[in-house]
């Protein structure tokens, strides 16, 4: 069955508590959106944020990291509470390492990569990570629309899974919503990441609902 994971970064941060409940009752997963103003030209939260809502949270920290060198902090993301920590595949010299790093540290790997970067490129590493995120906008900019694309990539990726013989989700990030998600879960997705979809919602229980039908 898919997975929903809440965007925090479109989370009321005045109001967090209330938000972090909602996920705890309605969805699977917080995703956590962790950008350096380097490897994209955003800035988004840190370590404190992160603690905080690993506090309160009874679903598992999916942590997305946007950040150059990224092995410098897994093992403080992991102290602060992650479960499951992905990094881009350019935003290190040796991804193979980084994996093995976060495993290391009993947490869940993943791989990602934006929009402009050739699936095909992940093929290497199947074998090594627990999940992949596949951008459906570009990592960092606010308000872009879904890339149509984004479902042949899916099956690309979802074909070479299966004739290898890998069992790992796919996630997918970036403009999805009730209108995409029934061909998000058709092309092969298992993990939805959804931010203003969810937290701009008048009703967010019932739009998690309606990405899970």
């Amino acid at each position: 069955m898919v997975q929903i994971a809440p965007s925090m970064l479109s989370a009321d941060f005045l109001h967090l508590q209330k938000d972090v409940e909602m996920v705890n009752e309605y969805a699977d997963l917080f995703h956590l959106d962790i950008m350096d103003g380097v490897f994209v030209p955003n800035l988004s939260y840190g370590f404190p944020i992160v603690e905080a809502i690993a506090k309160s949270a009874r679903k598992p920290l999916d942590v997305h990291l946007m950040i150059v060198s990224p092995e410098k902090y897994i093992e403080r993301f992991a102290k602060a509470g992650a479960d499951m920590i992905s990094f881009h595949l350019n935003a290190t010299e040796n991804p193979s390492m980084v994996l093995s790093q976060i495993r290391s540290l009993g947490l869940k790997a993943g791989l990602a990569i934006n929009p402009d970067i050739e699936v095909e490129s992940l093929f290497p590493y199947l074998e090594q990570v627990d999940y992949i995120l596949l951008m459906s906008v570009f990592a960092g900019f606010g308000g872009q629309k879904f890339i149509e694309t984004t479902y042949e990539r899916v099956r690309t990726l979802k074909n070479e899974l299966d004739s290898r013989g890998i069992n790992i989700p796919i996630e997918v990030d970036g403009g999805v919503s009730p209108t995409n998600a029934p061909a998000l879960r058709q092309s092969g997705v298992e993990i939805l990441v959804a931010g203003s979809a969810v937290f701009k919602s008048s009703n967010p229980a019932a739009t998690i609902a309606s990405m899970r039908a």
